[in-house]
């Protein structure tokens, strides 16, 4: 059975680039394409308890009102629910997908997509989410979760499509860019692209030549070279001044107090980049 490809969705504005990255991804491997949709565990039982600051005696009389309010507002949240996921899968019909299933559950995100990683190919996530703040500065809480969570690759959707043709790979020598690249070579979702393998820094740059090499043998087109700078900033500016339509990098750098978090050169280059960028551990 192959692996599938997870998609988020959640009815922002990045469901409808989620659901054409995930056919982009679907189209390359072969791989079949679930959508998620997860209500969170208020939104699925509707409660609220707004009782606590009426009057002794009419807080009896409005119990039961308030308690239908709770049921219509989990059957409308639900309604919701459905309507986002047969919208994503229209969205995925029209890119050319035909194997879809679709997954309405109720709780955490981050638990749902876990249940799901034994036969997980990667998750596909929006860089923001329905409630996030659209400055750029600001990412979304769910896809900060499931990056520190998830134990397959992550792939961040940028707002809108474009065709992949170049795909720049940072490399800082760490065990995770490492991991990048073996499963770069292992994926048919790379073939055929122009691959550019970048280190910001010389110190950054050891064991590069077999990174390059290892590509190479797998028979992709690689080019390396190193550049000045800061990660944190000199990545996004080299993806934004050349024109790369993707970046793939390891979540975490050398320092162990990165691997509790997101490595911050990658939430940087998330934050700064148009484009796509696929995480591995």
């Amino acid at each position: 059975m192959i692996d599938k490809i997870i998609a988020l969705v959640d009815g922002s504005e990045y469901s409808q680039s989620v659901c054409d990255h995930a056919a982009w991804v679907a189209q390359r491997t072969g791989a079949p394409v679930e959508l998620l949709h997860v209500l969170g565990r208020r939104d699925a039982d509707g409660k609220q308890d707004l009782s606590g600051a009426i009057r002794l005696g009419a807080r009896s009389a409005l119990l039961d009102e308030l308690a239908e309010l709770d049921a219509q507002r989990s059957r409308l949240m639900g309604q919701r629910g459905r309507a986002i996921l047969d919208d994503a899968r229209d969205r995925l019909e029209q890119d050319g997908i035909s194997e879809i299933t679709v997954q309405l559950r109720q709780g955490d995100l981050v638990e749902a997509v876990a249940e799901r990683q034994d036969d997980t190919r990667v998750v596909v996530i929006g860089k923001r989410g329905e409630a996030a703040d659209f400055a750029r500065g600001h990412l979304g809480s769910n896809m900060e979760r499931i990056l520190r969570s998830s134990r397959k690759p992550v792939f961040v959707a940028s707002r809108a499509f474009r065709p992949v043709e170049t795909v720049l790979i940072a490399w800082d020598g760490s065990a995770s860019s490492r991991n990048a690249v073996e499963k770069i070579t292992q994926s048919a979702l790379f073939e055929g692209l122009a691959l550019h393998l970048v280190s910001v820094g010389e110190a950054a740059a050891r064991g590069r030549d077999d990174a390059q090499a290892a590509l190479s043998r797998a028979g992709l087109s690689v080019q390396s070279r190193t550049i000045p700078g800061e990660p944190e900033t000199a990545l996004g500016e080299l993806v934004e001044a050349e024109g790369f339509d993707m970046v793939v990098m390891g979540a975490h750098g050398h320092s162990r107090i990165r691997n509790l978090i997101v490595g911050s050169t990658t939430t940087a280059t998330i934050r700064a980049c148009k484009v796509p960028v696929v995480l591995f551990r």
